[in-house]
This record gives structure tokens, sequence and C-alpha cells, in this order.
């Protein structure tokens, strides 16, 4: 857990400091290896680490978006609703592979990304999220919040594709409760 909150203050530094802004609308590539800590059984990167790199690069555009003033600072907070993973293939140790945020769409309460990882071109995992911003227990107006922060669109739709991905996550509480 170290690591992942030291990443996490490097990420608020860079972007506060050394790196460029991001337009929320682009998608964001990173590079990245895994590393030995990365591992189970020291072979194949852990499945709760394809978890963190998707923090990662979702809190990195955070950071270096003006979601960050629109939102942290004014005491609005994230909050991931949901999350979906496939994986393809395993990632090996020293691997360099690319994550990719894609932008899906959103709607009155909802952001939602795809997250692909590329090694060499081809896709080893897609992971997908639905984010909300909170502030005093209630889920607040994105549509406010992302023009805010200078989004030109009034709004992104998400594919039925992606909206069929989450479609049934209420329905599985409520059965398992």
């Amino acid at each position: 857990m170290l690591y992942y909150w030291l990443h996490i203050i490097y990420l608020y530094l860079g972007s506060k400091f050394f790196w460029k802004k991001v337009d929320l609308e682009a998608n964001l590539t990173r590079h990245r290896r895994v590393s030995i800590l990365d591992c189970d059984s020291l072979k194949y990167m852990a499945n709760s680490k394809y978890f963190y790199y998707m923090d990662f690069i979702r809190f990195e555009v955070l950071f270096r978006s003006k979601l960050y003033d629109n939102t942290f600072k004014k005491g609005i907070f994230p909050v991931l609703g949901s999350q979906k993973f496939i994986y393809k293939k395993p990632l090996k140790r020293w691997t360099k592979f690319d994550i990719t945020l894609v932008l899906e769409g959103w709607d009155d309460k909802w952001v939602y990304h795809r997250q692909i990882f590329k090694h060499m071109g081809e896709v080893y995992a897609i992971g997908f999220t639905k984010v909300a911003f909170w502030k005093h227990k209630k889920a607040q107006d994105l549509t406010k919040i992302l023009t805010d922060c200078g989004v030109k669109k009034t709004e992104m739709n998400p594919s039925s594709e992606v909206l069929n991905i989450f479609e049934t996550d209420y329905k599985l509480l409520k059965h398992n409760l």
C-alpha cells in the first residue's frame, strides 16, 4: 500500500510542477514496465496491480486537468461505482506495456472509461470503470463539473456496449443482500 500512496504523491507533484495539462476528452497513454513488485509468484503481473494502474491513470487525468480544481479543491471527491475487467493474456515480469485511458462518455451521474493494456500493439486486458463525484453523501451533477472544466460537449452518451456491462450491478446487489 505504501507503493500506491507514493505513486499518487508522485503523480500529484509531477502534474503540479513538471507535466503539461491534459484535455479531459483526449485519450491518455502511459508507458509502464511490469516490475518484480507487481508480480505474484515472481512471474506474471498480479491481477490486483492492473487495478492499481487503472487508478494511477485516472488520478493522473484528475491532477493534470482542470478537474482537480473543480472537484477536490471544492470538497467533491471521485467515487468508483463499478469496474469490470477482461483478461486476455498475462503480462510477464519486466514486460513493457502501455495503458490507455479512453473516455467512453457520461450521463448525469456517471463518467465511463475504458482502460486498455497493450504490449507491442496487442491487447492483453481491458478494464471498464464508472465514476461519480460525491459531496455530502450525494452524487453531484456531472454535466456542471465538466462544463466548469472547459469540456465543450454538452453530452457524450456512452455506447450501449459499455452501458450493458454495468446494467445488472444493482440487481446483483439486491439479489445478494
